[in-house]
């Protein structure tokens, strides 16, 4: 009799990974972040269940372009949607299945245009955050348009990113995992010390019940076991209750969320009456664009907003030039002309006009140009673009303003 030399009785055979958990697993070797791997398990999902379940190995580029077709025709998602699909796709046969696929570089990939982005006037801008109210909310959109910073680089500061001596807010891990120091608005001094303050109880709170520390990034929780439970580690921004994290299960302090803001910057929109399709990240649209129109260097600019080509930066110049850049337009001309050709009014019809002193008309040029018999000239049109001095910046013209960006 043949002896079998199979696994020993009672041993538990290892069960193959799922594919989702495989993906998952490859993304975070990769270092990519949470929200590129919600994102690429969702496309992946949506691929599988398009061709009834049947798994990706079975399948190669008819039915991925099956699935993208439908992307396109049906579903009439945008070109950014539609590579990020792909993407995920290209990622899941490569780094996943270890599928050699040389007619992905076939599949033509959509070309996004360029759009403008929104910006709201200075006036917008303090509607909307008098319509926050007074709190974290509100603090929040004010970094952010103070700073220029995005939505997820104002909820993840944490407390040793503050340097008041400095006035300086350091942007750790940013887009592209780039830091980079941006400025501490003097005017938001005092609201974040209270913030911090506010923080610090919440903090205490945690330590006295033992609570697990907030997330840290890498293996900084395994080479020093007390910087999550430190006071340096701790959100400026931290949620009110704490809450289980998506992937260790561990229940922690979280910063605010980020669709909890996102719900009320659009309230606050709504009460402001600003027909506009604004999001919290217009507000860095706005901040960029301010400070092009206060005349501030273009690479200034580019350094504050982490970009890293300036021909990024240069989109906001565009806007600088919406209404022809304070060119006059044909039609005001056309205006002008005819207000010149009309007849003059007759004395009885003219309102006498205020004094400056006493026997005298307010407007000597006019009145000299009257008794020469001289028409009146049209009067230039205001500059475009210009805003009530809010915050005490002179706003230039927008000639001005495109020629010292350019």
């Amino acid at each position: 009799m043949v002896q079998s030399f199979g696994p020993a009785a009672g041993a538990q055979q290892q069960r193959p990974q799922r594919l989702l958990d495989a993906l998952r697993a490859q993304i975070r070797y990769m270092h990519y972040s949470l929200r590129t791997e919600e994102a690429y398990v969702h496309w992946v999902r949506a691929f599988i269940r398009y061709h009834g379940l049947r798994h990706p190995a079975e399948m190669s580029r008819d039915e991925i372009e099956a699935f993208l077709g439908w992307l396109a025709s049906e579903r009439q998602v945008a070109p950014a949607t539609h590579s990020q699909a792909l993407s995920a796709l290209l990622f899941l046969y490569q780094k996943v299945l270890n599928m050699a696929v040389p007619w992905m570089d076939d599949i033509g990939r959509p070309k996004a245009q360029r759009r403008l982005p929104v910006v709201l006037s200075h006036d917008e801008v303090a509607r909307v955050l008098a319509g926050l109210g007074d709190g974290p909310h509100r603090l929040l959109a004010e970094v952010l348009y103070g700073t220029g910073m995005r939505l997820m680089e104002g909820l993840r500061l944490r407390v040793k990113d503050i340097e008041f001596e400095r006035r300086a807010i350091i942007v750790r891990h940013g887009k592209g995992g780039k830091d980079r120091v941006v400025m501490l608005p003097a005017t938001l001094e005092v609201p974040l010390r209270a913030q911090l303050a506010a923080s610090h109880q919440l903090w205490a709170a945690d330590r006295a019940v033992n609570l697990a520390g907030v997330d840290v990034p890498f293996a900084l929780e395994r080479k020093y076991p007390r910087a999550a439970a430190s006071w340096a580690w701790h959100w400026v921004f931290p949620q009110a209750q704490p809450a289980s994290d998506p992937r260790s299960g561990v229940m922690r302090r979280h910063h605010l969320h980020d669709q909890t803001f996102q719900r009320a910057f659009k309230f606050a929109l709504g009460a402001a009456g600003i027909a506009k399709p604004a999001s919290p990240h217009t507000l860095r649209h706005s901040f960029a664009t301010h400070l092009l129109l206060a005349g501030y260097d273009i690479r200034t600019v580019q350094e504050l907003l982490g970009h890293a080509d300036v021909s990024t930066t240069m989109i906001y110049t565009h806007v600088l030039r919406l209404g022809g850049g304070a060119v006059r337009s044909p039609l005001d001309n056309l205006a002008a002309a005819a207000a010149v050709s009309a007849p003059p009014p007759s004395p009885a019809s003219v309102p006498p006009r205020p004094a400056t002193r006493a026997g005298a008309p307010g407007n000597f040029a006019a009145a000299a140009g009257a008794a020469a018999g001289r028409p009146p000239r049209a009067r230039e049109p205001e500059p475009c673009y210009v805003d009530p001095p809010l915050f005490s910046l002179t706003t230039p013209n927008c000639t001005a303003a495109a020629t010292s960006v350019s």
